[in-house]
């Protein structure tokens, strides 16, 4: 288990416990992030945290140069949004409204 991952998985738990349903699972040596067993977001190995996006969203992603996911509809999510618990809780809110 990649340390990294761990952390920023423990970490966005933490900052998304106002949303009920939300749990993570480990997966691909990183992890999977879920709202009713719907996967909304995902940490890699290494610890790069990421939201489902879809055309109405990704260019909220890419006007803060986030990166799109190599094999996925998933983008980086920015940093001054990680560090904004509010926005975070609002992004994946879309994000999961996009995975269902």
């Amino acid at each position: 288990m990649n340390k990294d991952s761990k952390i920023s998985t423990e970490h966005i738990l933490e900052q998304l416990a106002t949303i009920d349903g939300v749990t993570s699972k480990r997966m691909f040596g990183g992890y999977g992030v879920f709202h009713d067993s719907k996967m909304f977001g995902l940490i890699t190995a290494k610890g790069q945290r990421y939201f489902k996006a879809n055309e109405s969203t990704a260019l909220d992603y890419t006007d803060k140069n986030s990166e799109r996911h190599s094999r996925m509809s998933y983008y980086s999510i920015p940093e001054d949004i990680m560090e904004d618990d509010v926005l975070l809780v609002s992004w994946a809110k879309k994000s999961i409204a996009i995975s269902k």
